[in-house]
Parts: C-alpha cells; structure tokens; sequence
C-alpha cells in the first residue's frame, strides 16, 4: 500500500503556477471572491484560498456581502464582475444563505470566469470533452492525482459512490472522457442502488463522495483496488481539544491494508481542490488574454 500524498501533490501544483504566474509580463490573474454571510467554515475556506491566491501571485479580491442580501443585488455584483476585464475568475463560496438560489447565481457568471466549474455551459463542454471549458475543482482534482501519481484509469473499472454535481457526476464524465489518464468505465452508486457492497467490490479505483463517516468498509473493497477518499467529515472526540476529529468516507484503518493506494483524510484530495481552483484562474487568464 502507498499512501497518497494530496498535500504534496497540492505544493508541487502551487509552485509551478508561481513559476508560471512570475513570467507573466503585464496584468497578472485575478480572482474573485464572493462570501454572503458569515458561515465559519466559509469564512475560513476564503481566507485559505485568498492566501494560496496571494502566494502564487494572482490577485484575489474579497467581497463580503451581507446575508439579507437579494437574489438580485447578488445578480449586480456578478454582472459587475462579469463586466470587470481585469477580472479573470469570480467564485461564490457555497452554500449560499437560505433564500437565495445557489444554482442560478453560479449560472449567472460569465461562464468564461466560472472557475469553480458550476456553470451549466462548462457542465456542457465537460460533458462534451471541450477543452476551453472549466471542470469543477474537486473531481479536477483526483485526475490530477491519478496523472501525478502514475493511477491509470484506462479500461479500469472506476466505482464512483455519490451523484453530486460537485464530485460524482462530473468525476464520473471525466474518467470516462476520450484521451489518457481517462477511458475507464465508470459505475456510479447512490441511496438507491441495490447491492451496494458488491458493486463496489467490483472496482478497480473506488472513488467516495457520499457525505457519510467510515462508509466503506474493508468488506465493500477488493483486494489491490485503489482508495480515493473525497469525504471529509466531523466525528466526536472528547481526546480533542477542538471536541472533534475529521474522518473520510472510507474506514481508513479497515481498508488501507486492503488497498494498493489511498487517500488520506485530512491530507488527501482536499488541498487538491484548491490547487485546482488556482489552476482554473491561471487558464481563464490565459484564455482570456490570448496567451
């Protein structure tokens, strides 16, 4: 078993975007951020990004937008982004206050800045394999680990567990796109599939995106079969300072001895997500420059 290293992965991925970042003669990326409310966890997923945008080099530009706001005036702040040349990406951290329509307003970026990738046209040209498109961070982000890591997925049987737009279905189109580091053939498990547990056995690489602590069970994989953990999840734990520890999807102690490569959690595909929302600003500021 090898241990899959996402914290490294993500180092390497922000070293050479600040090489890359640095050549850049005239306007550097810039990206956008946009946070309604005060959510913690929100607050603190901006300010990580914020500061990984800065020590690259792209230039991040925060907006804190009270939670009464209106679907509209959240409309006119985007459409001011939207308008802003100098403005190569725009994200708005989710979830979005109750009241407000998170979908619609991801859709409401220009889908040329959409750099977190929700934007139904680039959801389309995932789909239609159209590489001036932007995938969404996180399934983005395993390819990467299976391209870095030497993974390959080509007629490998992939089990995606979890349908979210976020990770499963898009992960699901991606892995099974034309091309290299691609070409498996992917199963996607949800609440309703029967047999559960024997159809993830069937996978060569089992990708986990439920949302549920310690899901998959040492019984639900194969022998060799690669582990990628995209769950990141609160458990109790009165040893803690904090009252709680983070656990994956995946019951790491059961499975890892199993498994050929896993990920871990904390440590694993997380970092990986903001590395790659680093990766999509650097693009959409090439596109856009015609670089």
């Amino acid at each position: 078993m090898k241990l899959i290293d996402g914290k490294k992965i993500s180092q390497d991925i922000v070293s050479e975007l600040t090489d890359s970042v640095a050549k850049i003669e005239g306007t550097k990326p810039c990206i956008a951020f946009i946070r309604v409310g005060e959510d913690p966890a929100s607050v603190s997923y901006v300010r990580q990004k914020n500061r990984t945008a800065e020590a690259i080099g792209i230039k991040p530009l925060l907006f804190e937008l009270p939670e009464t706001i209106t679907q509209e005036e959240l409309f006119a702040k985007v459409d001011e982004l939207n308008a802003d040349s100098s403005v190569h990406g725009i994200l708005i951290q989710s979830p979005l206050p109750k009241g407000l329509d998170e979908q619609a307003a991801f859709n409401r970026i220009d889908p040329n800045k959409d750099v977190d990738g929700f934007h139904v046209q680039n959801a389309g040209r995932v789909v239609q394999e159209d590489p001036a498109g932007f995938a969404s961070c996180t399934p983005a982000g395993i390819i990467e680990i299976c391209q870095r890591e030497g993974i390959s997925l080509e007629g490998k049987h992939v089990v995606v567990i979890g349908r979210s737009l976020i990770v499963g279905k898009t992960f699901a189109l991606l892995a099974m796109q034309k091309g290299p580091h691609a070409n498996a053939t992917v199963t996607v498990c949800h609440s309703r599939t029967k047999n559960l547990p024997e159809v993830v056995r069937a996978g060569d690489v089992v990708v986990a995106a439920i949302g549920r602590p310690n899901f998959v069970t040492a019984d639900m994989v194969k022998e060799g079969a690669v582990v990628i953990d995209v769950g990141i999840n609160r458990v109790e734990d009165p040893s803690k300072k904090s009252g709680y520890r983070l656990v994956g999807d995946v019951d790491f102690a059961a499975v890892e001895p199993k498994a050929s490569r896993i990920t871990p959690v904390p440590g694993g595909v997380g970092p990986m997500t903001v590395a790659m929302l680093m990766k999509n600003t650097f693009k959409a500021h090439q596109l856009q420059s015609g670089s």
